[in-house]
C-alpha cells in the first residue's frame, strides 16, 4: 500500500508541477518523504516547487540531499542549474552545468552534453574571466574527458544551421583550430595583464629591484608554466593552418622565445637550449625570406663582424626588399648610396612577394646623410643603424658625434650580451676603435688618456688593426714622441696597399714625424708623399703636406725661410681654408719678412682663428694685439673663442671619460686668465671663479692669479677661500700692498675689524697717500665702534669713533675725490658718539670736535638753517652726547654741500640729513620741536624722490610721521615692507599698530617680524607689550628676559623688563617677591644701560631697587640718590606733576633704603621730603589719588620705624598711630601698621603699653580673625611672657583652619615656623615633625619646610631619613634646592664615606658669601680632624 501511496504521491507532483501548482507539489512530495525520507524524485520535486515559489534556501537544501542520494543523477543537478541562474550566482551555475555535462558524457548522450555545453560556453563568455573562459574552451579539445562523446556529433550542417541546437560545438568538434587560436589569444592576454598587474604590486616594496629585473622575474614565473608553447605548436600542425596564420603564429612564438630568453639568467641551463630554439626559428625565417621584422631584427643584430661592409650586402639587400618601407631599410639604401654601394641587386626567395611595396621616402632632402640621421632617430636600439651611424659620422670627421654615439653602442652590445649570454667581440672592437679615433681627434689632447685605453686593450687582442695603430700613432704624435709615433705609423702603412688613402696618411705623417727629429730628412720624405698626393681627390691633404712641408724648412732656418713661406702659399692655393698656413704666414709677415708687415700678420692671423679657433698661436698673437690697443672685448671675444676650441665647454662624452670643468687641465691659461678678469669687472663672480680656477692649474705660481681669485671670492662672499687665496698670493709676492689690502677688505666683512684694522696699517706705512685704504680704515673704524658700543664696551667705541672721524678729516685734506663719503662716515661716527651722555676721555673728544667744528661751524645750508644752527663749545661745561648729535647734523649737512649731484648719492645724503634731524628734534624744546620735524620729513621725502625703491627711506619717513600723522606713517611701513620685507620694518609697524590700539594687528605685525629674525630683540619686547596688554604677564615677562639676553645693550627691552619685576602696588594684597635668580639677568643688563644712559632717572631708579632686592643697600642708595637728583632738575625746569610724584617715590624708596644702612636720620630727612610733598588729605575725584594714599601710609610707617630706631618711641607711635588713621580703606596695610604699632609699644616695656598692645592686636583679630600675622604676634607675646592662656588663645585661631588655607595666608611660613617653634618648647618633638611633614605634603617643593624637616629629623638622631630628605645625590637638584641644604646634609653625613667635606665645599662654592657654610666647614673639618 506504501508503494501505491508514494506514486501516487510522485504522480500528484509531477502533475501539480506541469500546471504550476506549487504548493500542492510541495504538499505531496513532503508526504512521499513522510514514507519514504531517502525518496530521490521527491526532494528533486521539492527543490523545483520552493524555487518556484521563491524559497531558494530550502529549494538548495532539497536539490542536495537529492544529489547526495543519487549524485549521477542529472535531474537535480539540472535543477541546481536553475537554481543558480536565477540567483545569478554564475560560478554555482557554472560547476553544476559541469556536473550535468560529466553526467551526459558519461552516458554517451551526446546531444546533451553538447547543449550543456554550448550554454556553459555561453555563461562564462558573458560572466566569466579569461581564465575561466580558457577552462570551458579546453572541454573541446582533444584531451578533454568530455571529447570522446562529443566527437560523436554528426558534421555540421553550414547550410542550414539552425537544423539543430549544437551547432557551435559541432563546428568546434570538428575543426578545432578556431577554438585553438582562442585559447592562444586568451592565454596571451590573461599572462600580460597578470605581469601588468604584479608588477605594479611588486614595484612599490621596499627593496624591489630595478623595473627591467622585476619584470624579467615576474615573466619567468608566468613563462616557465606557461601552456603557450603548446598552443603555438599545435597552430603550427594543425592541417588547417593557413600561411598567414602560420606567419603570425610563428612571430608569437619568435616574440614568445625572445622573452623568455632575455629574461633567463646566465646560468640557467635552460638559457642555451632556448636560445638554439630561437636561432633555429629565425634563421629559417631569414633563409626562406620571410616577412618577420622580429626575427630579421634578431638575425641582423646578432651579425658579430667588424664593420658594416663585411656583412653579407646581399643579406641587406634582401632586407631592404623585403621590409622596404621600414626605418632600418631606409636608412641602410641611403647608407648604400653614401658609400656608393650599389643596392639594386637581384635578390632570391619569398621576398619577389613584396616586390610591389614602393619604398617610403624618409626625407624629402637628396643628401644622403640627412636621410640616415632622420630614419636614425627611430633607430636608436638597433646595433647594426648605430654600427652605420657611427661609420658614417667618421666620414664626415664629426668626431664628437661619433663619441656620442659609439658609447650608446657600447652600452647597446652590453645589453646584447647580457641578454643572449653571446660575445659580440668585432662589434664591441669596431665600436672601441671608432670611439678612441674620435677622442683622439676631438680636441687633442683632451680625451688621449682614456683613448689610449681603449687602444692598449683592442691593441692587446688585435696587433696589427690599421685604424687603431693609426689612431695611437696620433696621440703619441701629439705627446711629441717622435721616434715611437714614426714606428706605429711605418707599422700601419706596411699593412696597407700602397694606393690606399690611409697607407698615402700614415706615410705622410711617418715623414712627418721623422721632420720633427731629422729635419732634412722629414723634408725629403715629406716631398716624397707630396708626389702620392697629386690626384684631384687628394687637394686637402695637399695643403696639409705643403705646409708641412713649410714648416720643416722654416726648422731648417736661413735662406730655408723663404722657401717655406712659397710652401705656405702653394698649401693656401690648394686650400684657401687652410688654417694652419695663415698662423704660419703671420709669423712670417711679422718676424722674418723685411720691414716687418703687422698690419698683414694681423690680417693672418684673424683668417687663421676665423677658420680655426684650435689656432693657438694665431689667438694669443691677436689677443696680445687687442690688448696693446686697450681693445678688451675683443680679448675677451678671442679669450672665449680660444677656450671653446679646447672644449672644455663640451661636456657630455660619457660619465668616464667626459671632463668636466672643475677638473680640465687648460692649454692655453692665458686665456682663462684673460676671461676670469673680464667676467669680475662685470660681477660674474661664480664665473669669474670657475675661469681663474682653471687658470691656477696650469700655472699655480701665477701670483697675480691668485690675487684675483681671492678677490673674486671675497665679491661673491666666499670669504675663507678668499684669504687663502689672497694668502697665498701675498705668499709669492710679500711685497705687494694691494694683496694686503684686499685681505684687510676680506676681515672688515667678515667681521675681524682687528684685524683689518692691522692689515690697513700695514698697507699705509708703505703706501701712506693711497687714499681709497684711508676710506677703508676709517670705514672699518666705524664698524668696530659700533660693535663696541653694542658689546658695552663704552669706552672703548669713544676713541674708536673718534679715530675715525680723524681719518676721514685726513682723508678729506688729503683729497677732496672722498669728500661725500668721509663727512657720511663723520656723521655716522658722531650719531653714534651722541647715544653717550658723557664721555670718558673728554680731552681726546674736544679736540675731535675742534677739528670738526673748524669745519661745518658756518656752513649750515638754507635746508636746515633757520632751524638749526651748530653752537659753539663751551670750555667751563663737559662735552655730552647732545652735542655730538648737533655736530653730526652739521657734518650731514655739509655733506650735501660738498657731495655729488647724482640721485643715489644726493638721496643718501638726504636721508642722513633728515634720520639725524628728526632724532636732534626731539630733544628740543616743543617751540623749535615741530618745525624741525616737518624740515626732517621734508628731506626724508626728497631723498624718496632722489630714490623711490629704497626701502630705508621708507622707514625712516614712517618714524618721522609716527606721531603726527599714523596714516602717513602705516604706508611709509607698508611701502617700505613691499620692497623689502625685514624684521625691523615689521617691528615698527607693530608698534605703530600698539601705540593706536590695534592689538590684534600689532601682534600680527610683530610675530611676522620675530619669524623673518628670531635674534631681533625690539620684535620680542613688543610681542611682549602685546601679551602684557592681553593680561598674560607671566608671558611677557618670559619674552622680555629672552629680549634682554638676545642683546646686552637692549634699551627697550632692558628697562621694562626691570621694571616689570616690581609690579605697581596693590591695596589688596601681597605682590609676588621675584627671586635673586630672577633680577640678576635684570641687573646686569641695567647696570650696562645705566653706565651707557646716565641721564635716564627711571633706569637708575629700577637699578636701586634691584640693588635692594639683591643685598647691595649702599649701592641701590646711591643709584637712586642720582634718580633724584636728575628728576629734581627735570622738575625745574618743567614742574611737570608726574616728575613730582616720581620724586616723591624715589625719596620714599631711599629713605627705605638709609633705614636698612641704619642711617636713621638720614631715612627721616627723606621721609619727611616725600611727606611734605604729598597732599594731606587725599580726595576720589582723581584716579591716582589710592595710589598717593597708599604711599603716605608707607612714608608715615617709615617714618614710624626710623624714629623707633633713633628711640623716639613717642614719635615713633605717633606716626604709627597717623598711618593706622591712614589705613581705613586698606584691611591688609592695617594689619601692618598695627602689628607694627604693638611692636612698638611691646617694646617700650610698660605694663600698661603691652597691655595695650595685647588689646590692639585682639582687636585686629577679631576684625579679622584670619589675621594670621597679628596672631603669630600675639602668640609670641604669650610665649615670652609664659602666658599659657594667651598662647592656647592665639592658637585656638590658628589650629582650626586647613593647612591649605593657612598656606594661602601665609606663604611666608611664618606660623608654621611658629607652631613648630612652640611645639618644641613643649619638647614634643615627634609633633612638630608631624606638623612640618603636613605643611611639606601640601607644598613639596617648600625648601625651607623641607629643611625645618630635616633639622627635626636631625635632632631625633634619624640622619638616614635626613640624607634621603635632602637627596644630595639627586641629579635633578636644582641650584637652589643645593644652596639650601648642602650645610645641613654635612651636618647629617655620618662620616663614613667621606661626603661631608665634598658637600661643605661645593656649598661654600655655590654660596661663598653665606656664613653660615664656613662655619659648617670649619665644623666637618674638626669633626674628621683636619685641625
Amino acid at each position: 500500500m506504501s508503494s501505491a501511496f508514494v506514486k501516487s504521491k510522485l504522480r500528484a507532483a509531477r502533475d501539480a508541477l506541469g500546471k504550476k501548482q506549487y504548493e500542492t507539489a510541495r504538499d505531496a512530495a513532503s508526504q512521499v518523504l513522510d514514507y519514504e525520507p531517502d525518496n530521490y524524485n521527491a526532494h528533486v520535486f521539492l527543490g523545483l516547487a520552493y524555487l518556484q515559489l521563491g524559497h531558494h534556501d530550502k529549494s538548495e537544501q532539497f536539490y542536495r540531499k537529492a544529489i547526495g542520494l543519487k549524485p549521477d543523477q542529472v535531474l537535480a543537478w539540472q535543477g541546481m542549474s536553475r537554481l543558480y541562474e536565477k540567483q545569478e550566482k554564475w560560478d554555482a551555475f557554472a560547476g553544476a552545468q559541469e556536473e550535468a555535462l560529466r553526467i551526459f558524457s558519461a552516458s554517451g548522450d551526446a546531444t546533451k552534453a553538447a547543449e550543456t555545453l554550448q550554454k556553459l560556453l555561453e555563461t562564462r563568455r558573458q560572466h566569466g574571466s579569461r581564465k575561466q573562459i580558457i577552462t570551458v574552451l579546453s572541454y573541446l579539445l582533444p584531451d578533454s574527458p568530455f571529447y570522446d562523446a562529443l566527437s560523436t556529433l554528426p558534421p555540421p550542417d553550414h547550410t542550414n544551421p539552425s537544423s539543430t541546437t549544437t551547432f557551435v560545438i559541432q563546428e568546434a568538434i570538428h575543426d578545432s583550430l578556431p577554438v585553438i587560436e582562442e585559447i592562444m589569444t586568451l592565454t596571451e592576454q590573461e599572462e600580460e595583464t597578470f605581469m601588468k598587474v604584479e608588477f605594479d604590486k611588486r614595484r612599490t616594496r621596499l627593496g624591489a629591484p630595478p623595473p627591467d629585473i622585476l619584470r624579467n622575474e615576474i615573466g619567468l614565473e608566468v613563462w616557465r608554466t606557461s601552456k603557450l608553447p603548446l598552443l603555438y605548436q599545435e597552430v603550427l600542425n594543425h592541417p588547417k593552418t593557413s600561411d598567414e596564420l602560420r606567419r603570425s603564429v610563428e612571430a608569437r612564438m619568435i616574440r614568445y622565445k625572445q622573452q623568455i630568453f632575455h629574461a633567463l639568467p646566465l646560468s640557467d641551463p635552460d638559457k642555451n637550449t632556448v636560445g638554439i630554439q630561437l636561432a633555429e626559428l629565425v634563421d629559417g625565417i631569414v633563409a626562406i625570406g620571410v616577412r618577420n621584422q622580429l626575427a630579421w631584427s634578431i638575425f641582423l643584430e646578432g651579425l658579430d663582424e667588424e664593420t658594416v661592409y663585411e656583412c653579407s650586402l646581399d643579406l641587406l639587400r634582401r632586407y631592404m626588399q623585403v621590409f622596404p618601407d621600414t626605418n632600418l631599410a631606409q636608412l641602410l639604401r641611403k647608407y648604400f648610396t653614401y658609400m656608393g654601394i650599389p643596392n639594386d641587386e637581384n635578390v632570391d626567395g619569398e621576398a619577389n612577394e613584396t616586390s610591389n611595396v614602393t619604398p617610403k621616402p624618409v626625407s624629402t632632402d637628396d643628401d644622403p646623410l640627412n636621410a640616415i640621421m632622420d630614419a636614425f632617430v627611430s633607430q636608436q636600439d638597433s646595433i647594426l643603424a648605430t654600427r652605420v651611424v657611427v661609420e658614417v659620422y667618421l666620414q664626415e670627421l664629426d668626431y664628437l658625434s661619433v663619441i656620442h654615439v659609439a658609447e650608446s653602442g657600447l652600452e647597446l652590445v652590453k645589453k646584447h650580451e647580457r641578454n643572449t649570454g653571446r660575445k659580440l667581440g668585432n662589434v664591441r672592437k669596431a665600436f672601441n676603435v671608432a670611439l678612441a679615433t674620435a677622442l683622439v681627434h676631438s680636441y687633442p689632447p683632451k680625451h688621449h688618456q682614456r683613448a689610449r685605453q681603449l687602444l692598449d686593450d683592442v691593441l692587446k687582442r688585435d696587433p696589427d688593426h690599421v685604424d687603431a695603430l693609426l689612431a695611437y700613432g696620433y696621440i703619441l704624435q701629439r705627446a711629441e714622441k717622435w721616434e715611437e709615433a714614426k714606428g706605429v705609423f711605418s707599422k700601419a702603412s706596411a699593412r696597407l696597399p700602397p694606393d690606399v688613402p690611409k697607407c698615402v696618411r700614415a706615410r705622410e705623417e711617418c715623414a712627418w714625424c721623422l721632420s720633427r727629429v731629422r729635419t732634412a730628412e722629414g723634408v725629403r720624405a715629406l716631398k716624397d708623399v707630396l708626389k702620392d698626393l697629386e690626384r684631384e681627390e687628394f687637394t686637402l691633404d695637399r695643403a696639409r703636406c705643403l705646409w708641412r712641408i713649410g714648416m720643416a724648412c722654416w726648422d731648417l732656418g736661413g735662406s730655408f725661410r723663404e722657401e717655406a713661406y712659397a710652401n705656405f702659399i702653394q698649401s693656401l692655393r690648394c686650400d684657401p681654408e687652410y688654417a694652419p698656413s695663415y698662423t704660419s704666414l703671420g709669423v712670417y709677415y711679422s718676424e722674418f719678412a723685411v720691414p716687418p708687415d703687422p698690419t698683414r700678420a694681423s690680417k693672418c692671423f684673424q683668417k687663421a682663428f676665423e677658420l680655426n679657433p684650435t689656432e693657438v698661436e694665431a689667438a694669443r698673437r691677436l689677443a696680445d694685439g687687442f690688448a696693446n690697443e686697450r681693445e678688451w672685448d675683443l680679448v675677451e671675444v678671442v679669450a672665449r673663442r680660444t677656450i671653446e676650441g679646447e672644449g672644455v665647454l663640451d661636456l657630455g662624452i660619457g660619465e668616464e671619460g667626459g671632463v668636466a670643468a672643475g677638473r680640465y687641465l687648460p692649454a692655453n691659461a692665458w686665456a682663462w686668465k684673460a676671461l676670469g678678469v673680464v667676467e669680475l669687472s662685470r660681477g660674474n663672480y661664480v664665473q669669474s671663479i670657475e675661469a681663474l680656477q682653471i687658470a691656477l692649474r696650469a700655472d699655480e705660481e701665477d701670483q697675480v692669479c691668485w690675487l684675483r681669485l681671492g678677490e673674486a671670492y671675497s665679491k661673491a662672499g666666499r670669504y675663507a677661500a678668499a684669504l687663502k687665496a689672497l694668502a697665498r698670493a701675498k705668499e709669492l709676492n710679500p711685497g705687494d700692498w694691494l694683496c694686503t689690502y684686499l685681505i684687510g677688505e676680506v676681515q672688515r666683512q667678515t667681521g675681524k675689524f682687528g684685524e683689518a684694522l692691522d692689515s690697513y696699517n700695514s698697507v699705509l706705512q708703505k703706501q701712506s697717500d693711497e687714499i681709497g685704504v684711508l676710506m677703508s680704515l676709517a670705514l672699518t673704524e666705524l664698524a668696530l665702534a659700533r660693535q663696541e658700543w653694542s658689546s658695552g664696551f663704552f669706552a672703548r667705541a669713544e676713541r674708536t669713533f673718534a679715530s675715525a672721524i680723524t681719518t676721514c678729516l685726513s682723508t678729506v685734506q688729503a683729497s677732496s675725490g672722498y669728500g661725500s663719503i668721509a663727512w657720511k662716515v663723520i656723521g655716522d661716527a658722531l650719531l653714534g658718539l651722541s647715544q653717550a651722555t658723557t664721555f670718558v676721555d673728554q680731552e681726546l673728544i674736544r679736540d675731535m670736535f675742534v677739528k670738526t667744528t673748524s669745519v661745518v661751524q658756518h656752513v649750515t645750508s638754507k635746508r636746515i638753517a633757520h632751524i638749526f644752527t651748530l653752537s659753539p663749545m663751551r670750555d667751563d661745561l663737559p662735552l655730552t652726547g647732545s652735542y655730538a648729535l648737533q655736530t653730526a647734523v652739521a657734518s650731514y649737512d655739509h655733506r650735501i654741500t660738498v657731495g655729488s649731484t647724482d640721485d643715489t648719492v644726493m638721496g643718501s645724503a638726504l636721508y642722513d640729513l633728515g634720520l639725524a634731524l628728526h632724532t636732534w628734534s626731539k630733544e628740543e624744546k616743543a617751540a623749535d620741536r615741530e618745525p624741525a620735524s616737518e624740515v626732517a620729513a621734508s628731506l626724508l621725502k626728497e631723498a624718496l624722490y632722489k630714490d623711490p625703491d629704497d626701502p630705508t627711506y621708507w622707514t625712516a619717513l614712517a618714524i618721522a610721521y609716527f606721531l603726527d600723522r599714523p596714516k602717513i606713517s602705516q604706508h611709509a611701513y607698508v611701502k617700505a615692507l613691499e620692497l623689502d620685507p625685514k624684521a625691523i620694518a615689521w617691528t615698527q609697524l607693530g608698534l605703530l599698530y600698539l601705540y593706536y590700539n590695534d592689538v590684534a594687528l600689532a601682534y600680527e605685525a610683530l610675530s611676522k617680524a620675530h619669524i623673518l629674525d628670531p635674534d631681533y630683540s625690539v620684535a620680542w619686547v613688543g610681542l611682549a607689550l602685546v601679551t602684557a596688554r592681553n593680561g598674560d604677564d607671566d608671558h611677557a615677562h618670559a619674552l622680555l628676559e629672552h629680549a634682554v639676553g638676545l642683546s646686552p645693550i637692549a634699551p627697550a627691552a632692558t628697562v621694562e623688563f626691570a621694571a616689570r619685576l616690581f609690579p605697581p602696588m596693590s591695596p589688596q594684597g601681597k605682590a609676588r617677591v621675584p627671586a635673586k635668580e630672577e633680577l640678576l639677568p635684570a641687573f646686569a643688563a641695567l647696570n650696562l644701560y645705566a653706565k651707557q644712559r646716565q641721564d635716564d632717572p627711571r633706569a637708575l631708579h629700577l637699578l636701586g631697587l634691584i640693588c635692594e632686592r639683591l643685598g647691595g643697600l649702599e649701592q641701590g642708595a646711591e643709584w637712586i640718590f642720582r634718580a633724584i637728583t636728575l628728576l629734581e632738575i627735570a622738575y625745574e625746569d618743567t614742574e611737570d606733576s608726574l616728575i613730582e610724584r616720581q620724586f616723591t617715590i624715589a625719596h620714599t624708596n631711599l629713605a627705605r633704603l638709609k633705614v636698612g644702612l641704619h642711617d636713621y636720620t638720614g631715612a627721616l630727612e627723606s621721609f619727611e621730603i616725600a611727606l611734605g610733598l604729598l597732599p594731606e588729605q587725599v580726595t576720589a575725584d582723581r584716579e591716582c589719588e589710592p595710589e598717593i594714599a597708599l604711599l603716605r601710609v608707607q612714608v608715615l610707617f617709615g617714618s614710624g620705624l626710623a624714629h623707633f630706631k633713633l628711640g623716639d618711641f613717642q614719635s615713633a607711635m605717633t606716626r604709627f598711630q597717623a598711618a593706622l588713621d591712614a589705613t581705613v580703606d586698606n584691611h591688609v596695610l592695617r594689619c601692618h601698621v598695627t602689628v607694627f604699632l604693638a611692636r612698638c609699644m611691646w617694646t617700650i616695656g610698660t605694663d600698661e603699653l603691652r597691655e595695650s598692645a595685647k588689646s590692639l592686636l585682639l582687636d585686629s583679630i577679631t576684625v579679622d580673625p584670619e589675621d594670621l600675622m597679628s596672631i603669630s604676634t600675639l602668640a609670641g607675646m604669650g610665649i615670652l611672657t609664659e602666658d599659657d592662656g594667651l598662647v592656647d588663645a592665639a592658637l585656638s585661631e590658628i589650629q582650626p583652619l586647613p593647612i591649605e588655607r593657612r598656606q594661602e595666608l601665609d606663604p611666608c611660613g611664618d606660623v608654621t615656623y611658629l607652631l613648630i617653634q612652640h611645639h618644641l618648647g613643649l619638647a614634643d618633638i615627634g609633633q612638630a615633625i608631624r606638623m612640618a611633614q603636613r605643611v611639606l605634603h601640601i607644598e613639596p617643593s617648600n625648601l625651607r619646610i623641607r629643611r625645618h624637616l630635616a633639622s627635626l629629623t636631625l635632632k631625633q638622631g634619624n640622619s638616614a631619613a635626613t640624607q634621603a630628605m635632602l637627596a644630595v645625590e639627586s641629579a635633578v637638584r636644582s641650584l637652589e634646592e643645593a644652596k639650601e641644604t648642602l650645610a645641613l646634609a654635612c651636618i647629617a653625613d655620618d662620616g663614613r664615606e667621606g661626603r661631608a667635606l665634598s658637600y661643605a665645599q661645593k656649598a661654600i662654592m655655590l654660596d661663598p658669601g653665606n656664613i653660615q657654610n664656613w662655619k659648617t666647614l670649619a665644623y666637618v673639618r674638626t669633626r674628621n680632624g683636619g685641625l
